[in-house]
């Protein structure tokens, strides 16, 4: 199954909230978005479906093998190009958007070659 760039969004949302607090419910996703309960619950249930997510009987929500995977190269490249940017001068918040943008659409080949430039003007935070 092909995952739009709000997918992607929602699994990096999964992974971000779960190092956070060690569990995702649908409403922690809600909040953390900023989007309605139904919308979350509608992505959830696609999200599901493509077999990108779980959910326990509690409402927990976990990442399939398949589903990390995708949440882990998006988290990657939002975090190295949000600081990459801001080493570059770019205010922190818009930094955090555009990055948000980029991450998506940037293919393999082209974040691959800058990673390393990513990494030699530091660490991201």
């Amino acid at each position: 199954m092909k995952i739009h760039a709000s997918g992607e969004d929602y699994l990096e949302a999964v992974l971000v909230l779960k190092k956070q607090k060690g569990y995702v419910r649908s409403v922690d996703l809600a909040r953390h978005m900023g989007f309605s309960k139904p919308s979350i619950s509608h992505a959830v249930k696609t999200l599901k479906h493509g077999g990108f997510l779980t959910m326990s009987d509690d409402g927990q929500l976990d990442l399939t093998d398949a589903g990390l995977e995708v949440a882990d190269r998006i988290y990657e490249r939002h975090r190295l190009l949000s600081a990459g940017l801001v080493k570059l001068g770019v205010d922190p918040v818009q930094a955090e958007q555009d990055a948000c943008r980029i991450e998506h659409v940037i293919s393999d080949e082209s974040f691959e070659k800058l990673k390393p430039i990513l990494h030699e003007h530091g660490k991201a935070r």
